[in-house]
């Protein structure tokens, strides 16, 4: 453990470094300092212009895991125990899930309109898919024992998917959410950049517009703290999963 603490840290100030001698290669016109960087963001922090919307992105990304999440492992449970089902689906799914899904957003933004609606739409299209990829995969490569076990108990295939089949994959169905988790934030974002008056996104977009360089670089820089801890936090409960699975 220390050991690892060890490799982070020793991570976190090469790469701090790196970004340190970027800075002095191509200007503050283009990167700004580490020191300027954190200290712009702690400045963002203590504004309650920058909480609101913090609130926005947070509201539609909370929303839009919530959505993702569920319907993808309903989804996937469904495929994963129907054979035929999975076998038609599959394809499918991974042929959807390829395509970039920017080509998608005007119709996201006719059917919904400008507003929350439409970035909860875009980040659900974004994580839905590898939460419901992940959760069939598993699904099928659970022991086909715990399918012969729930037909003798003449289990339902609800309750057979809800008590059985879901906690038998959960270590790789949490893989999914993960990965589904990150690509929803980035759907969030990607929704905001493009067509919000509000979110992160937003005043992202507005710092590049105007140029200011040092705000792009602490509003990334708190969206990739934000991203990491959440991704941290997720891989935990695999881990955890796995080990008591």
């Amino acid at each position: 453990m220390k050991s690892t603490r060890l490799d982070y840290l020793f991570l976190l100030i090469g790469l701090l470094a790196l970004w340190q001698l970027l800075h002095w290669t191509v200007g503050s016109n283009v990167l700004s300092s580490p020191i300027a960087t954190v200290t712009r963001a702690l400045a963002l922090l203590q504004t309650s212009v920058f909480w609101t919307h913090v609130a926005s992105t947070l509201s539609a990304f909370g929303m839009a895991c919530g959505i993702g999440i569920a319907a993808g492992i309903v989804v996937g449970l469904w495929f994963g125990l129907s054979r035929f089902a999975g076998d038609v689906a599959d394809p499918i799914l991974s042929t959807v899930y390829s395509i970039p899904k920017i080509t998608l957003y005007p119709v996201i933004l006719l059917i919904f309109g400008l507003g929350i609606s439409a970035k909860v739409a875009f980040g659900v299209l974004h994580g839905i898919f590898p939460v419901a990829i992940f959760t069939m995969n598993a699904v099928r490569n659970v022991a086909p024992i715990y399918q012969r076990t729930a037909h003798i108990m003449q289990l339902s295939p609800v309750v057979t998917a809800a008590t059985i089949m879901a906690p038998a994959a959960l270590p790789e169905i949490l893989t999914g959410v993960r990965i589904g988790v990150a690509l929803t934030l980035l759907g969030v974002l990607i929704a905001e950049l493009f067509a919000s008056t509000s979110g992160l996104g937003f005043v992202l977009i507005r710092a590049i517009d105007i140029h200011a360089v040092v705000d792009i670089m602490a509003i990334t820089m708190l969206l990739f703290i934000f991203a990491a801890a959440i991704n941290s936090l997720l891989q935990f409960a695999e881990r955890w999963a796995r080990h008591n699975g």
